[in-house]
């Protein structure tokens, strides 16, 4: 090894020693402050520390409330979606409740057939915009395959045509769908 590499490992090694004299007399230093501040004022340094636990305490009582606050207010907000989540929609049902009403007095009054089916008609449609207003739509079964997800079987058929086995020949109640969830299946024949 050179002159100078030795120089500068023990320089460095000095420089190392000196670090390690340092950070040990800081950490002498600092345990005497800590040991000394204990020493010198125990009882200020107890109220110290009762102060900060009763500070603490009421912080934790404070969130405490809160949660509880908290969790009652949602139980609440909850227990009245429930019991009024349907409210809207019966508001809404309403207005054809009504036409159906004046429909059933124009029939047992004897009114005209043509006038009455029209009404009847009228009230449908009006009832199939409030379904779809609400994302009710029906699902189209005739001619499709069959589909579990979609259809209940209410029996088989067998199908005249080849190509109407595995599909669904006739839909007997109709099934329907709210926000791509099936509501209700639709009843239907399956060609075999």
């Amino acid at each position: 090894m050179s002159k100078k590499n030795k120089k500068n490992q023990n320089e460095e090694a000095k420089a190392a020693q000196q670090e390690e004299v340092l950070n040990e007399e800081n950490a002498n230093q600092s345990t005497q402050e800590k040991t000394s501040e204990e020493k010198l004022d125990p009882e200020q340094r107890i109220a110290e520390l009762e102060q900060q636990l009763e500070h603490e305490k009421e912080k934790y009582l404070y969130l405490m409330a809160d949660l509880e606050n908290f969790r009652k207010r949602t139980l609440k907000e909850k227990d009245d979606l429930i019991r009024n989540g349907a409210e809207r929609a019966m508001r809404d049902l309403l207005p054809v409740v009504d036409d159906l009403e004046r429909a059933i007095d124009a029939i047992n009054k004897g009114g005209d057939l043509d006038s009455l089916r029209e009404g009847v008609d009228l009230i449908y449609n009006k009832f199939v915009k409030y379904l779809a207003s609400q994302h009710v739509t029906a699902i189209d079964s005739t001619g499709k395959d069959f589909d579990t997800d979609l259809h209940d079987a209410v029996t088989m058929f067998p199908a005249t045509d080849p190509a109407m086995k595995g599909k669904v020949i006739d839909t007997t109640i109709k099934g329907y769908m709210i926000n791509d969830k099936v509501l209700r299946h639709a009843k239907v024949v399956v060609g075999s």
